[in-house]
């Protein structure tokens, strides 16, 4: 298959139009390796796997078994047999690999970014885009130093609703957005953890850890569980919370970091073995504006209908936002304009591949900066709720006011997975 990187050169050689030679030569595709194609890498490599110019021509895990699964299932759809890779390092000197999809647990999705940045790999990485603010941070400067075309997996930004619903608030209509509010309402289970355990062959569990913090193989944390421990998850907050409150800022047109933050919440309801919170209430605050969220993860009972979204208000009326749709009120509570669409999925890895033939950085609807800036916003919810103090934020060296707070700011990696230095 020919590599996308010299198929470029020739096309600019010629000073002919990408997309245009993409028609005209089925070819000449999108090389993608997917990262971490178990359960939501699955669904967005589907996505890409779909796009005439893509090609999934590698995966890998640190599970054979998935491995195999994920190749059988990509040859039956595409009639591709990818290569199956256990460790991620022999992707990186690959020449014929023009981009990654990360999709691992959250404590990989800085790391692989940044590798992948640095090899001259694109990347499209699963929100949040970090475990923590500091790997965030590299992997902003890494993608800008090689000028990489990075995409954050907020699939919304691309939702055809979600754009009508921004061009109306600038549009002015509601005059000046002064506050936001975004929450998760849901019943979530308790997690129980099985006993540590010898790691079973045909997992790679050092790989597994990478840069946490080493401890012995528990079967519930690297099923799935790890979602809700400090050194490999960042709690609903990073999880769900991040589409919510990325709604916020891109419709209010906060475009930079919250000047303070402040929060409170707990371990309120699950009596458990997961350590973060399953309640939360976190306030960001901006010069002109406020940015709340809220989390109950044990309530049903539901805001304005729906069990997540995002209303923001404005001088003159509200509009209320869910995952596939935008209603606009006036100040009398009167409904003035709608729309709805789908999530995004498709568009945003349409988006995403655009970038990768036309090198516009800018043209990308979650490039990595602003995917930065809302997970670091989820970071410093979590580091609020676990100080319990109200910190301020200097977004220049994206550390806070408090020595208590820095410390969770990074961490330090295990030897062999280090953060390399810009």
């Amino acid at each position: 298959m020919k590599s996308r990187r010299s198929f470029l050169k020739s096309v600019t050689a010629a000073g002919v139009c990408a997309p245009a030679i993409i028609s005209a030569n089925p070819n000449s595709k999108i090389s993608v390796a997917c990262i971490g194609p178990r359960r939501r890498g699955n669904s967005v490599m589907r996505s890409f796997a779909a796009q005439r110019d893509c090609a999934i021509t590698h995966l890998c895990d640190v599970r054979d078994e998935v491995l195999e699964v994920r190749g059988r299932e990509m040859k039956e759809v595409t009639g591709l047999d990818p290569k199956r890779v256990k460790d991620y390092r022999e992707l990186l000197d690959d020449p014929s690999i023009d981009a990654f999809i990360v999709a691992t647990p959250d404590h990989w999705h800085a790391m692989l970014t940044i590798e992948g940045c640095r090899a001259g790999k694109d990347v499209y990485v699963e929100k949040p885009a970090s475990h923590n603010i500091l790997e965030g941070k590299v992997a902003v400067e890494m993608a800008h130093k090689h000028d990489r075309m990075v995409q954050m997996g907020t699939q919304v930004r691309s939702a055809p609703f979600l754009k009508e619903a921004r061009e109306y608030v600038k549009s002015g209509a509601m005059g000046r957005v002064i506050s936001g509010k975004s929450w998760e309402t849901a019943t979530t289970r308790s997690v129980h953890l099985k006993p540590d355990a010898k790691a079973p062959a045909g997992i790679d569990y050092d790989l597994w850890l990478g840069p946490a913090p080493h401890r012995k193989y528990n079967p519930s944390i690297v099923d799935l569980q790890w979602r809700w421990m400090f050194d490999y998850g960042t709690g609903d907050l990073g999880n769900d919370g991040v589409h919510r409150v990325d709604y916020c800022r891109y419709l209010m047109g906060l475009e930079d970091f919250p000047q303070a933050i402040n929060a409170s919440g707990g371990k309120l309801y699950h009596d458990d073995d997961q350590e973060w919170p399953d309640t939360l209430f976190v306030n960001y605050e901006y010069p002109k504006a406020i940015v709340q969220y809220e989390m109950r993860l044990w309530s049903r009972p539901q805001l304005f209908g729906t069990e997540t979204g995002a209303a923001i208000y404005g001088e003159n009326g509200w509009m209320l936002v869910t995952n596939r749709s935008w209603t606009a009120y006036d100040s009398k509570g009167k409904v003035v304009r709608n729309g709805q669409s789908s999530v995004g999925q498709t568009e945003h890895v349409r988006n995403f591949l655009d970038a990768v033939i036309n090198r516009k950085r800018d043209s990308l609807n979650q490039e990595i900066l602003s995917g930065h800036i809302s997970s670091a916003m989820c970071h410093m919810g979590n580091i609020a709720w676990r100080t319990g103090k109200r910190l301020k934020f200097d977004a220049k060296t994206q550390t806070f006011d408090d020595a208590e707070a820095n410390k969770l700011v990074g961490r330090e990696h295990r030897k062999g997975f280090e953060l390399p230095n810009i």
